[in-house]
């Protein structure tokens, strides 16, 4: 361990100090991640540049299928479901361990969800648990014995077992929280397939194999995560041999690295969504006609084809084509249509009040941030509307956005990848997932119709009656408009030509498990 930390360290130290003569590690997979991880703790966190680390520190009761949103057993050996589909039993495997050595059992399991859900639980308060709404329906956790563990829900909720196998459903371990208590999210310990060994803050994230992980010990001797927030470093990090992956290349890059033999470059489609929010509680996005304009106004196949250079598709909906059962293929995007926004605009009254917009330099899913927020910005203004942007690293563009956008801005870039149809529409366009009720509907939409066809939804056993409800939803949200819907991506890395067996998935999670860096 000693020896695979020095020369992380010193791996690190030397690309930061002279990129030019930067050279990672053997056997050591040096990741290039677009961001400083806001916490470890994966009931903590919602952004999928903080998930790429947890999946491979901690394992969930089921994970995704390799290639698919399919779940399958993990933790959890498997499971049986009651006929009304409302008690889940799961039997756990025997001989796993925490990474502190403490045992994973039944006991362990409860205290997780126990201390997401129970607001009287005494680990409660080493939250906030953004997307504890992904277990919402279930009303109570019971240890049945040492390895069996029963949940039981309020009522049918069908992405139950998906959103068991997302980051929110991975297990920590509890003797580590009660160490660490609200600093447990830079002391982390899973039974993953490597174990926490340093976190230098804004330099890197170091962890090591863990040679007892039940599914196999992986092959590498450890991986070291450095943010660098900026894809021009990034990409000069690459060609220098300062890293060995790296993720979300932009657009305009792929062609240099995908023109030698030094590098392999992945891409993969997944469910991802880049839109605009509209504050829809205050400023001229109260009307409806004005979300419309913006839709219109905005050229989003100029920004695909010529910033994006075609690594994405025009966005019509809330819910991506990538979802294809749950997709209404009938839904045409708004086209680019300037007379018609300004049109919108003098039918509403809008009198050129200046709109704020939040831009982030970078984040999960969030493309080329500021070259879309300038082309968007330039459309706007084309149609009479006066856009004023600011400009944020991206956790504290998230802290100011995900709060809510009253009292601050009038529109903010977002983008979401996501397990489940249910899951982007249930967190940010009910009524109940307003920023004060925990959710991230940070522009206020309410509409009673959505609200009861998300709900119903969810509920819904049939997928068939499930995709229905979810065509519902999108043709309501696209008239209604609460976003400018801009694009669907999809994901890419780059990575050295001596790494191997990496792959890209659709979940946009970054499995190294099965990864290997021959010396």
């Amino acid at each position: 361990m000693k020896r695979f930390l020095a020369a992380a360290v010193a791996a690190a130290s030397l690309s930061l100090a002279a990129p030019a003569l930067a050279q990672t590690p053997p056997n050591v997979l040096v990741v290039g991640q677009i961001a400083e991880p806001k916490s470890l703790d994966p009931h903590a966190v919602t952004a999928v540049n903080d998930f790429r680390i947890l999946v491979n520190l901690y394992d969930g009761l089921t994970r995704y299928k390799d290639g698919t949103l399919e779940p399958e057993p993990s933790l959890a050996e498997s499971w049986e479901i009651s006929e009304d589909g409302t008690v889940y039993t799961f039997t756990l495997r025997e001989d796993v361990t925490f990474h502190d050595g403490t045992p994973f059992n039944a006991e362990a399991v409860k205290f997780n969800f126990d201390r997401m859900l129970d607001e009287d639980h005494p680990y409660h308060d080493t939250g906030p648990f953004p997307l504890a709404f992904f277990f919402s329906a279930v009303e109570e956790v019971n240890v049945i014995d040492e390895f069996t563990v029963e949940f039981r829900l309020g009522e049918p909720y069908a992405p139950f077992l998906s959103n068991l196998a997302y980051p929110t459903g991975l297990i920590v371990s509890p003797a580590a929280v009660m160490e660490h208590g609200e600093d447990f999210g830079r002391n982390p310990s899973g039974t993953g397939a490597y174990s926490f060994v340093e976190w230098e803050p804004n330099t890197q994230v170091t962890v090591q194999r863990n040679p007892d992980w039940w599914d196999g010990a992986p092959d590498l001797e450890g991986i070291v995560y450095r943010p660098i927030n900026d894809a021009n470093t990034r990409i000069a990090e690459m060609l220098s041999g300062g890293i060995d992956v790296m993720v979300e290349v932009p657009p305009d890059s792929l062609a240099q690295f995908r023109d030698t033999d030094d590098f392999n470059v992945y891409e993969q489609a997944g469910p991802h969504v880049w839109f605009l929010i509209l504050n829809m509680k205050e400023g001229p996005f109260t009307d409806q006609a004005v979300r419309q304009a913006a839709n219109y106004a905005i050229d989003k196949t100029a920004i695909v084809e010529n910033i994006l250079q075609g690594t994405a598709e025009v966005a019509a909906g809330p819910i991506p084509p990538a979802f294809a059962w749950a997709y209404n293929e009938d839904l045409e995007p708004y086209p680019h249509d300037p007379e018609r926004a300004r049109e919108l605009l003098e039918e509403a009254g809008y009198d050129g009040e200046t709109v704020t917009f939040y831009v982030t330099e970078g984040g999960s899913g969030m493309l080329d941030p500021v070259a879309m927020g300038t082309a968007i910005q330039a459309d706007l203004e084309a149609v009479g509307m006066d856009v004023e942007i600011e400009t944020y690293e991206w956790n504290t563009f998230l802290g100011r956005v995900n709060p809510g956008l009253e009292g601050k801005a009038d529109m903010a870039e977002m983008a979401w990848m996501t397990n489940d149809p249910d899951t982007l529409p249930f967190l940010a366009l009910r009524t109940e997932a307003w920023p004060e009720e925990g959710g991230f509907n940070s522009g206020y939409y309410s509409n009673e119709e959505v609200d009861r066809l998300l709900e119903e939804a969810r509920r819904a056993t049939d997928q068939s009656e499930r995709a229905e409800l979810y065509k519902q939803v999108q043709e309501i949200v696209q008239e209604d408009a609460p976003w400018v819907f801009v694009a669907n991506w999809k994901q890419n890395a780059v990575t050295k030509d001596e790494v191997e067996d990496f792959k890209l998935q659709p979940s946009f999670l970054l499995m190294l498990q099965d990864v290997a860096k021959p010396q």
